[in-house]
């Protein structure tokens, strides 16, 4: 078990490999980056972050980092390392992905994912799926083993069945925080009063998540492996009380997830409809391969550029020198970095 401490607002692994520290800082001059990951941007106050909550985000950050650097270590590829993080953040409640997805207006848990290949340009993506443990892994084996892009719903839950990824009874995916979060939305719909903002986020677990964030909380990670290959995906529960089979960004290659070895990996949370607009990872891409741009500087313009549209939420991205960019415009981010020996940093709040 690994022990942290606090000091000065910062964790710090007592082994030395950990600092997570409560500002924006991006990549560090002369690091080379194999990996960073995003838990969703939001509303994550640090008056309503307790220590404990602080330290359950780290932990859990913390793993989900090395799970995929441990990959990478052993050689495997940079899908291997993506889809060992996204999986780690998929088993927690923390995440709106996985085990802790939002429920729909109907009471269901809808998932998706995406995830893509910077060598080949090959991806693979499910959307609205209900059954499936790790949706990541069902993106992988849509990817690797059918000649479709995207599969949604029953068909694609009955596709990576046969193809041998995880299936659960929907109420795995059942927390009680998420399901009260629905009920107040539905409660302010009906009533447009009351448990709304009666709601005391220093009471939840899920810290950050508020229920004016509905739209926040996908997952996400970029990984670059020893061979110099790049990929990224994204996975998510979608938005609280959403209807009618909506489908937001993060199984959308181009918008939610895009990977090229010419350019970055990018994983993309927050208000999924301007991403998919904005066609948000590819013009980071785009910024990068036509303008000539850094991959931090292109990050910070896809954001500013969904910012005036009235879109919010963040992005991150890695590129093939192992350059990093970690940007958004909401209060905060989970994210985390680990570097070519091993350092990992976890960052939350914006300063």
């Amino acid at each position: 078990m690994r022990k942290f401490f606090i000091i000065s607002g910062c964790f710090v692994l007592a082994a030395g490999l950990l600092m997570s520290c409560n500002d924006n800082s991006q990549s560090a001059e002369g690091t080379k980056y194999v990996m960073v990951i995003h838990g969703g941007a939001g509303t994550i106050d640090k008056s309503t972050m307790t220590p404990e909550k602080e330290k359950e985000y780290t932990e859990a950050l913390t793993a989900a980092l090395q799970a995929g650097y441990d990959k990478i270590q052993e050689g495997s590829s940079s899908l291997d390392a993506v889809q060992a993080a996204i999986n780690v953040m998929e088993n927690s409640p923390l995440f709106n992905a996985g085990k802790g997805a939002v429920f729909t207006h109907d009471g269901k848990n809808e998932l998706d994912a995406s995830i893509m290949d910077g060598a080949t340009l090959k991806a693979g993506a499910v959307a609205g799926v209900t059954n499936l443990k790790n949706p990541i892994s069902a993106a992988r084996a849509v990817m690797e083993k059918s000649e479709h892009v995207m599969l949604v719903g029953r068909g694609a839950e009955i596709f990576a069945a046969a193809n041998g990824c995880d299936t659960v009874e929907p109420s795995y995916f059942f927390t009680q925080e998420r399901w009260d979060q629905l009920q107040r939305m539905i409660s302010k719909e009906e009533t447009n009063h009351a448990a709304f903002n009666d709601f005391d986020p220093k009471n939840s677990r899920i810290s950050g998540v508020s229920d004016k964030d509905k739209k926040f909380g996908t997952v996400g990670a970029v990984a670059l492996d020893k061979q110099g290959n790049l990929a990224a995906g994204t996975s998510t529960g979608g938005m609280t009380n959403k209807r009618y089979g909506r489908v937001g960004d993060a199984p959308i290659i181009g918008a939610g997830t895009y990977c090229n070895n010419a350019t970055a990996g990018v994983s993309s949370t927050g208000w999924g409809e301007y991403y998919i607009r904005e066609v948000a990872a590819n013009r980071l891409s785009s910024l990068m391969e036509l303008k000539g741009l850094t991959v931090a500087d292109a990050a910070k313009q896809v954001i500013h550029e969904i910012e005036t549209m009235g879109g919010n939420g963040g992005i991150i991205s890695l590129d093939r020198a192992g350059n990093v960019a970690m940007e958004f415009n909401t209060p905060g981010m989970y994210r985390g970095t680990v570097d070519e020996n091993g350092k990992i940093s976890i960052f939350i709040y914006k300063e």
